[in-house]
């Protein structure tokens, strides 16, 4: 992307946004993270003051699950205005003029969101329980959102049956690749042999995981990343969260790598949520190593199809591998559950 400090056009739409006769931007990085989208910091003086903001927009190659751009702030701001902990949303400009992409900003959020560091760093985030029920409220707060007009509109019908419909969703993903994965047909098998009946269906984030969420020394300062929300069972984002593959360097710290399970359950359900199902958040946490490792191979595909070659999407899709040998591991007989699943995922 060109030099966002001399865009005239970029600095009159934040002008616009900020409710600005005038705005500045005086600094802009790229920053780290985000393995689909660019996040960019900008730093912005309009009105008389300096606003910490950043900038998102599509990276050059994406994957089918990644929702566009548009549909991402408006699932945002429909949470910001519920009560989820997120950055303030700015405004979402689909003028592909100005950045050559739409984009959406926001507010920046001060901490530290980098998995692998979270967990290790236990200076951060402040008492791992009280930030792993913080977690617990926020994911409760998400599940009793009520979705309508627009938002409804985006999210389109329930599914009737999440898992089946998961299920579909990855094969077809997996068929998409054109490679052989046995050991990734193996257990998607499995699980639909296993699946749970249907039940609840509520909006869910998806992608709800350390990693995914910001931390200061304190605790919690916001929940990111809705790119991939969407109906689905309210186990599966617990499942997806507690899943051994971003548990990361922790993987006797069975929710996200930072604590125990007993105080994220804790504040999920004392906010609200739903009865936690031990039995249905097992078979959704082989369901987050599978497609863990479907998205890991549409990673990098994006490298080699020569849109977006880049040495971290090819490494990306290393991972797949050692999630295919957990998936193994986790749906032989003997071993069904989470448990017994793999070595690390991690998110480039």
């Amino acid at each position: 992307m060109s030099d966002l400090t001399a865009n005239p056009a970029l600095a009159d739409w934040l002008a616009t946004a900020l409710g600005a006769a005038k705005a500045q931007v005086t600094a802009a990085r790229k920053l780290s993270g985000g393995a689909i989208q660019e996040n960019w910091a900008l730093d912005v003086t309009a009105g008389g003051a300096t606003h910490a903001l950043v900038l998102r927009r599509d990276a050059p190659a994406t994957i089918g699950a990644s929702r566009p751009r548009a549909q991402e702030y408006a699932l945002l701001a429909a949470a910001h205005a519920g009560g989820v902990r997120v950055p303030r949303p700015v405004g979402f400009c689909d003028d592909d003029q100005i950045l050559g992409a739409p984009f959406a900003v926001l507010e920046r959020v001060a901490g530290e969101g980098y998995g692998p560091k979270l967990v290790r760093d236990t200076t951060l985030g402040g008492d791992r329980d009280a930030l792993a029920h913080a977690l617990g409220q926020q994911l409760a707060t998400i599940h009793a959102l009520r979705p309508e007009g627009q938002i409804r509109a985006i999210l389109g019908d329930r599914p009737e049956d999440p898992a089946v419909a998961e299920i579909a969703l990855l094969r077809g993903w997996l068929d998409d690749l054109g490679t052989p994965h046995p050991g990734l047909d193996w257990a998607l098998r499995h699980c639909e042999l296993h699946a749970p009946p249907p039940g609840d269906v509520v909006l869910a984030h998806r992608d709800f995981r350390t990693g995914n969420y910001m931390v200061d020394a304190q605790g919690l300062t916001a929940v990111l990343d809705w790119e991939f929300a969407g109906w689905g069972d309210p186990m599966a984002d617990i499942g997806w969260f507690c899943a051994e593959c971003w548990r990361f360097s922790r993987p006797e710290l069975e929710a996200g790598g930072i604590a125990a399970r007993a105080p994220f359950y804790a504040g999920y359900t004392g906010q609200g949520g739903a009865p936690i199902d031990p039995a249905r958040i097992a078979w959704w946490e082989v369901m987050a190593h599978l497609r863990w490792a479907v998205i890991a191979l549409q990673q990098e595909a994006r490298h080699t199809s020569g849109q977006e070659r880049a040495l971290h999407l090819q490494l990306t899709g290393r991972i797949a591998d050692t999630l295919e040998l957990a998936l193994l591991r986790m749906t032989a007989p003997q071993n069904f559950g989470p448990q017994n699943s793999s070595p690390q995922g991690s998110n480039p």
